[in-house]
């Protein structure tokens, strides 16, 4: 089973000659202990274009200390990591195995950099005895395992207790500093490792293309990619099931889709269209999991906003059932999703299609001309929705309508904020005010969504002899919900499509 530690550290230069200064002296340290010395003896693993290092991961496995194991860290800040630990065993655990899936793809990993260490721990405590940081000095000899190469040298590391205040780095620091020990140029041993073996001589040199500076492909390009890398990046945190991470790499993906179709000037479509439809997938295999969430939070809190004397029944325990019920089938279907080789053929599909993009002619235009259209283009799109939705009467029908109205906006805001880097404060207002078109009809939807699933939720309560009223209640109120919302979007539409927006989005 792994387990996760956030780990916050500090590094410094040392020598053969470096004397530790009396760190009592630094804020909120009371006393230093010596905790002895500790042979550690890890060996790195990547890939053999080192696409781990390339994307600032570490995978080891290391033998000798307290957490000796398999060790995956992420970064999360400058001297913030992410440590995931795995026991130890012969061969990568398949628990780690997957949160490196999306950089290695195929690829095995393999041992690159073997790191000795002899490491001189030093316990800071405060007052009250607590931990605050521990400080080690590290003596360390670096040996490539891909090739010859060889490196040594002494560092400090000076690494935060848990729940301890982070300033107590920046007291320790100064101490240091004053003495003269400088803080390290390299952010890792095994970045130090890889650069003064030789081992980077193996790294990933592949390159995505970026069209001419100030052309649409130039422009579109980048935004592609940024969206690629947020999709590769979120792969990881999805599994870990960290907060947010499932609605953020839906929205890469949706973002990615609705890009490759607004700018069909710019590539190909013939080449960008099956790509599009894998995105459109991922986003399908992913909205399960976030539905549910969002459904469920819902749920939860219009449960709250009534009076006790209308909550009648089981509500909240049928509730609480249905959503880890959901919940656990959702996160099935997702980890069944970013395991399949359909995924890792997309997330490969993007590469190419970014290292070798299949540009037409407008690409070469100029970017403000081009990607000001495509939103104007985006926006006569909603145009034609809106109206269509509000010309029909209240029902499944204009529900409907406006649910692809919705899409429409989400593909406007998307276009505007693509088009911001180059167009700067026009495309920003452009994208705010169709977000919050998209906003009101997504309030909509949640409420033909929610209403849908209050039907289900009361006939199975229903069938077991519980009293529906409750989720008849709030069926009442999601109905008036959507009514308001319906007679609030003709107001707020003629203002998010005024005509000066529109006059802004020129060349």
């Amino acid at each position: 089973m792994a387990e996760t530690k956030r780990e916050i550290e500090r590094k410094y230069e040392a020598g053969d000659g470096t004397v530790l200064p009396d760190l009592t002296r630094a804020a909120g340290v009371a006393a230093v202990t010596d905790e002895g010395v500790t042979e550690l003896d890890a060996v790195y693993y990547d890939t053999a274009d080192l696409r781990l290092a390339a994307a600032s991961l570490t995978l080891r496995r290391r033998t000798g200390g307290a957490d000796a194991g398999w060790h995956l860290k992420f970064p999360v800040a400058t001297g913030i990591r992410d440590e995931i630990r795995a026991p130890l065993s012969e061969t990568l655990p398949g628990s780690l195995a997957g949160l490196v899936r999306s950089r290695v793809r195929d690829e095995p990993v393999r041992p690159v950099v073997r790191l000795r260490s002899r490491r001189d721990v030093h316990l800071l405590t405060g007052k009250d005895g607590a931990p605050l940081a521990e400080l080690s000095v590290d003596t360390v000899h670096a040996q490539r395992l891909t090739g010859p190469g060889e490196a040594a040298w002494t560092e400090i590391e000076v690494e935060l207790a848990d729940d301890a205040d982070p300033a107590v780095l920046d007291a320790v620091g100064r101490r240091l500093e004053k003495a003269g020990i400088r803080p390290s140029a390299a952010p890792s041993k095994l970045a130090r490792a890889l650069a003064e073996t030789g081992a980077l001589a193996g790294a990933a040199s592949t390159e995505d293309a970026t069209g001419a500076p100030g052309s649409a492909g130039h422009a579109v390009l980048a935004h592609l990619r940024a969206q690629r890398d947020k999709l590769v990046a979120l792969d990881p945190a999805v599994r870990r099931g960290l907060p947010d991470a499932v609605h953020r790499m839906r929205v890469a993906s949706r973002r990615l889709r609705s890009a490759l179709t607004t700018y069909r000037k710019v590539l190909d479509r013939t080449v960008t269209d099956p790509v599009g439809e894998e995105l459109k997938w991922l986003a399908g295999e992913l909205g399960a999991a976030r539905d549910e969430e969002v459904l469920g939070e819902r749920l939860a809190a219009r449960i709250d906003e009534l009076p006790d004397t209308l909550v009648l029944g089981p509500v909240r325990a049928r509730l609480r059932l249905r959503a880890v019920a959901r919940a656990e089938e959702a996160r099935r279907t997702v980890l069944a999703a970013l395991d399949s080789p359909r995924h890792l053929a997309l997330l490969d599909a993007l590469d190419a299609l970014l290292a070798d993009p299949p540009l037409r002619p407008a690409a070469a235009r100029d970017a403000r001309e081009v990607l000001a259209r495509a939103a104007r283009k985006d926006l006569d799109r909603l145009t034609g929705r809106v109206a269509h939705a509000l010309a029909l009467d209240p029902g499944p029908a204009r529900d409907l309508a406006l649910h692809e109205a919705r899409k429409a906006a989400k593909r406007a805001r998307y276009a505007g904020e693509a088009a911001r880097p180059v167009l700067g404060k026009p495309a920003k207002r452009f994208a705010k005010r169709m977000k919050a078109v998209q906003s009101l009809l997504g309030e909509h939807q949640d409420t033909v969504v929610t209403r849908t699933a209050l039907r289900e939720i009361a006939a199975r309560a229903h069938a077991a002899g519980e009293t529906t009223f409750t989720w008849g209640l709030l069926y009442g109120r999601e109905e008036a919900a959507a009514a308001a919302q319906e007679r609030e979007l003709p107001g707020l539409w003629e203002w998010a499509a005024a005509p000066e927006i529109r006059a802004s989005l020129t060349r």
